[in-house]
């Protein structure tokens, strides 16, 4: 699994949101050398280490995990609400295969314990985990990426995006619909009040944008936008008029609300700017070297520790890392310029330790570093994080288990979110007797022979209770299975003597 910069690690560690989507790095402290681990530390055996939901003595997701996760929190109070912030709904329209309005919904028909959050400020129930089926290309990660192409207009477009050079959107190009508005638009629970907030873009400009409110169970408008006018609610106080002769054609207003400190608006900017996106690339080369950004979580004894307990308990045979820097010679401005690089301590013949470079490492293995910050992050603090195949690389094992681990109150105390597309039957659950996902939680893409998506849930079915899901959608019973034909026409098959 790879992001968008290629040969940087910078996303594998570091907790910024979305490699690649223009976000300028983070501030770090840096240390000569950093290390975690070494021969005192105990090698698991296998990864029946880790353990299944709801089961007892693993030493990663254990007590100590969850210790750890309490005394991240409370460093981080100051930083953090303790009002859980939470995706309700998003619902996008003409972004890439995705022509026709798509709706994802969070809310759950029930309340299932430890897997739905439930707050007053809502009437719904809220799901932790959502997982999104589908055959090759039939728009599973299309969906994640209208996700993030949201999030980074919100983050991006008044700061990042070039005045006079439009929209970077992705429209549907199998139609004349490349030419209509893109939409996208996410109900939101932000400090214990719902929020509606969207937008619809050309290639040329934004075109709608909108935010209403919901403070006490009635709807508030707060902003309007249609081109060039905008109209503000009544109780939709700060500096908006300033603010709008900020905004350009082709910016977002929470945008330029957000980069003047508006005070109303941080919240949900920060909400949008906090999702966690990791979107799969394939066969980028990876270098074992990382920024300040990639520094920045590994200077933190509370990360490093965790991370070194999912290596060890996946069966990876790393029993440390550490960070190097390296001076390889003066900028034209005078300051030095450093390569930094990711060791792992691997346990080799005698009990030796043995350090190798990260580009030695197996593709599960850089996976799962990958992920590792990132989930650690989004238990200890809420928020969304979306994963494109979060199984690639993975044993199924270890992928039941991070799912578990959303699923859970006792490590996801916060409510965070996990979106993720995947291939991975065995989550359906037949193997286990209680299945990782819940159907409330499983959804499907199909795609038309025009190539359009169609995004829809398991319940639209009604499966029976005791109804087998993974022989289900193998059989095609859910659709978003492939219709395979023959992979070598039979005319050209030699037939033995």
């Amino acid at each position: 699994m790879v992001e968008t910069c290629a040969g940087s690690v910078d996303a594998m560690f570091g907790l910024g949101r979305f490699s690649g989507s223009g976000d300028p790095p983070l501030v770090s402290t840096h240390a000569k050398v950093l290390v975690s681990g070494g021969s005192s530390v105990c090698r698991l055996n296998g990864i029946s280490a880790l353990g299944l939901p709801g089961s007892a003595g693993s030493p990663l997701f254990g007590g100590h995990f969850r210790r750890v996760l309490a005394e991240r929190g409370a460093k981080r109070l100051s930083r953090y609400p303790q009002e859980p912030a939470l995706l309700i709904q998003f619902r996008t329209e003409n972004h890439r295969s995705l022509r026709d309005e798509q709706v994802l919904s969070l809310v759950s028909s029930r309340e299932i314990e430890g897997s739905t959050f439930k707050h007053p400020g809502i009437d719904e129930s809220l799901l932790t985990v959502l997982a999104i089926y589908g055959a090759n290309a039939s728009g599973k990660s299309n969906v994640l990426a209208a996700i993030a192409f949201m999030r980074g207009a919100i983050v991006n477009s008044h700061r990042e995006w070039e005045p006079t050079e439009g929209v970077p959107r992705d429209p549907f190009l199998l139609s004349s619909k490349v030419s209509d508005k893109s939409t996208y638009e996410a109900d939101v629970l932000v400090g214990g009040i719902r929020y509606r907030y969207g937008f619809s873009v050309s290639s040329a400009r934004v075109e709608d944008e909108w935010l209403f409110s919901w403070p006490k169970g009635k709807k508030a408008t707060l902003l309007e936008r249609t081109g060039d006018v905008f109209d503000f609610g009544k109780t939709f106080r700060g500096e908006n008029e300033a603010i709008r002769e900020l905004t350009r054609i082709n910016s977002l207003f929470l945008s330029a609300a957000a980069q003047n400190n508006h005070p109303l608006l941080l919240p949900i900017f920060e909400f949008f700017a906090g999702m966690r996106i990791s979107m799969r690339r394939s066969s980028l080369a990876w270098r074992a070297t990382m920024s300040p950004a990639g520094v920045r979580s590994l200077n933190e004894q509370t990360m490093q520790e965790p991370i070194l307990q999912l290596l060890r308990s996946a069966d990876t045979g790393i029993v440390g890392l550490k960070v190097e820097e390296e001076e390889r010679g003066i900028r034209a401005d005078g300051r030095p310029f450093k390569r930094t690089s990711v060791l792992l301590n691997h346990r080799g013949e005698n009990n030796g330790a043995w350090w190798l470079p990260l580009e030695s490492e197996s593709e599960g293995t850089i996976a799962l570093l990958q992920l590792a910050p990132r989930i650690l992050d989004a238990l200890n603090t809420g928020g969304v994080m979306c994963v494109d195949e979060l199984e690639a690389s993975l044993h199924p094992a270890l992928a039941t288990r991070l799912v578990g681990l959303f699923n859970e109150r006792s490590t996801n105390p916060h409510g965070a979110q996990l979106i993720f597309a995947t291939h991975d039957i065995t989550l359906l659950g037949s193997l286990t007797d209680s299945p990782p996902l819940h159907r409330d939680q499983i959804w499907f893409t199909e795609k038309s022979e025009a190539g359009v998506t169609r995004l829809y849930p398991l319940t639209d079915f009604h499966p029976r209770r005791e109804e087998n899901l993974e022989r289900g959608y193998l059989q095609g019973r859910y659709g978003a299975v492939p219709y395979l034909s023959d992979l070598v026409p039979s005319s050209k098959v030699k037939k033995e003597d």
